[in-house]
């Protein structure tokens, strides 16, 4: 009820002001009377000393205003808008009356009638701020209780949202952290995968260093110009937040080091950064940071931002960038003829191996045999790239060339876990490595077949008379997921115990549509699962492992 009178000297003040904006009472301009009326009791009042967020929809304008309490005659005011998106366009409207008029229009309905035939201009409306853009922008006035301030917002792009804060009290202190005079970001050291930052303090965090902490926003888009544009960017990707951190990054849920990753439209947070499209770490008072795990030959953008965790609101300074050094040349390993060698990768550290050979022959062949997990394979040929691809089994590349042309092969893992690979190079294609291999790698079994004590598999073979063994091993169930996953797809049968082999055997067929052999194994045990493997062995006697089957026999017959 308090509110009501407080604000009903407005809503009249208004109105009267509107009145006498009528010169003739035209039809056009009753109908103006009553759009601005609409607009005017469709405006709201801006809260004193409070951070309100505003949703703009696109081409609507909306409208606030604010007035003095009563008693004070003039005094400071400030008002902070922060774009959380798009620009906008937003202005100061201030609509001004005499102080008789003032009075008068608080005297009852007939008063105010008598005063809008009398006086022919109460008031003068004037701009006094207009601003465009995504920037946080804050105005600085004096008022008077004879003025009405109204903003006005208007997004001209799409939906979006501000902020706006409004305070008539500029001595009891800020709900913002203030900035310093330099509020700069300056990088002092750029490393391959790290990058050194550094910026002047904060008042704000010389006078209330408990309650204030420095967060670091780290992406490889653009700078973001606020805290609000940065976690508006951040929801439009896709992500899901939780509940605890909707609206707000909420740096103070974060332990010093912690780091909040987006990475594949989810939200996690870890101590050690990752990779992901937006980084925030906050590190309380600290002003100097060196920012790690970044990626090499990489530009990144760094955004500081100073926030109060009494009120969650933040100041942003000047962002900047930086492009990390490029990835140092790997050592290069040298490869000779014939020669196998094997390679691990480090799947966590992405980094590339590479193998040089110098031609020997025109015509050579590259053989590249997985053991565990998957990698990227690229040949190039005197500079050129002559062969790129991801490989997971057994690959050949037959290449051509020149006497003496140079080859470097390069490998990187593509999976987190570690790849092994064996790698040979050979110019005596007529004396090939491997044996030839059949159109499928992969063993089937018959379900049909299965019995409590044997179970029937398949596979197919070549045009090429070649030595096939069987080896099975007993397992539990929990046990098959972590054996598949370790198997060792370059290890043979001398890795195995004897007791684990069934049988060998040679067979092949010219047409390759009858290349298929069965084999029944017998004396399992009932309700019992077992992995199969078979070997291939060619005229060199290296194998060439089947994909691993598991079966499982019967438990009732």
């Amino acid at each position: 009820l308090k509110m009501f009178w407080f604000y009903l000297p407005v809503y009249l003040l208004m109105e009267v002001w509107l009145c006498h904006s009528i010169k003739v009472p035209t039809i056009s301009s009753q109908q103006s009377f009553k759009t601005d009326l609409f607009n005017f009791y469709h405006s709201l009042i801006l809260a004193d000393g409070k951070e309100t967020t505003i949703h703009l929809l696109k081409d609507i304008p909306k409208r606030y205003y604010f007035v003095l309490e009563e008693g004070r005659a003039l005094a400071p005011f400030s008002i902070t808008v922060t774009p959380c998106d798009v620009p906008i366009e937003w202005s100061i409207l201030e609509h001004k009356a005499s102080a008789s008029f003032l009075g008068k229009t608080t005297q009852g309905d007939h008063d105010t009638q008598e005063v809008s035939k009398s006086q022919k201009a109460p008031s003068m409306v004037s701009t006094i701020f207009n601003y465009k853009g995504n920037s946080v922008e804050t105005y600085m006035g004096m008022s008077s209780h004879s003025a009405l301030y109204m903003l006005e917002f208007l997004s001209t792009e799409r939906d979006t949202h501000i902020t706006v804060y409004l305070t008539t009290d500029t001595t009891s202190g800020h709900l913002y952290p203030e900035l310093p005079m330099d509020p700069r970001i300056d990088v002092i050291g750029i490393g391959h995968t790290t990058v050194t930052l550094t910026w002047k303090h904060s008042p704000s965090v010389l006078q209330h260093r408990e309650n204030i902490q420095y967060c670091l926003l780290v992406n490889e888009k653009h700078n973001y110009k606020s805290l609000c544009a940065a976690e508006t960017a951040i929801r439009s990707s896709g992500m899901k937040l939780p509940l605890a951190l909707a609206l707000s990054l909420s740096p103070y849920l974060l332990e010093p080091q912690q780091v909040m990753i987006l990475s594949n439209s989810e939200l996690s947070i870890i101590n050690k950064a990752s990779s992901g499209e937006v980084r925030q770490i906050c590190m309380g008072t600290k002003n100097t940071y060196t920012v790690p795990n970044l990626s090499p030959s990489t530009q990144y953008y760094f955004d500081v931002f100073v926030i109060n965790l009494l009120t969650n609101a933040s100041a942003a300074y000047t962002g900047t960038f930086a492009r990390t050094l490029e990835e140092p040349e790997p050592k290069v390993a040298e490869l000779k003829d014939e020669k196998v060698i094997q390679v691990v990768l480090d799947g966590k550290k992405k980094k590339s191996y590479s193998l040089q050979y110098q031609a020997i022959h025109k015509k050579i062949q590259f053989i590249f045999q997985m053991c565990h997990g998957q990698v990227q394979v690229h040949i190039t040929k005197n500079g050129k790239t002559v062969a790129s691809e991801n490989i997971s089994g057994l690959r050949y590349f037959s290449l051509k060339g020149k006497l003496l042309d140079t080859y470097l092969v390069q490998l990187r893992s593509t999976e987190k876990s570690n790849s092994s690979v064996k790698v040979q190079v050979s110019s005596h294609l007529h004396k090939p490595l491997f044996p030839l291999l059949p159109e499928s790698l992969k063993i089937k079994s018959f379900s049909k077949l299965r019995t409590c004590n044997s179970v029937t598999i398949a596979w197919l073979g070549t045009q090429e008379e070649s030595k096939y063994c069987v080896y099975k091993k007993r397992m539990e169930d929990d046990q098959v997921w972590m054996e598949l996953q370790s198997a060792d797809r370059c290890s043979g049968p001398e890795s195995r115990p004897k007791s684990e082999k069934v049988l060998c055997k040679y067979f092949y067929d010219i047409n390759l549509q009858r290349a298929v052999t069965t084999e029944t194994i017998k004396g399992l045990d009932a309700g019992t699962l077992y992995l199969f493997d078979v070997y291939l062995f060619g005229p060199s006697g290296i194998p060439v492992s089947y994909h691993s089957k598991v079966v499982k026999t019967r438990k009732k017959c």
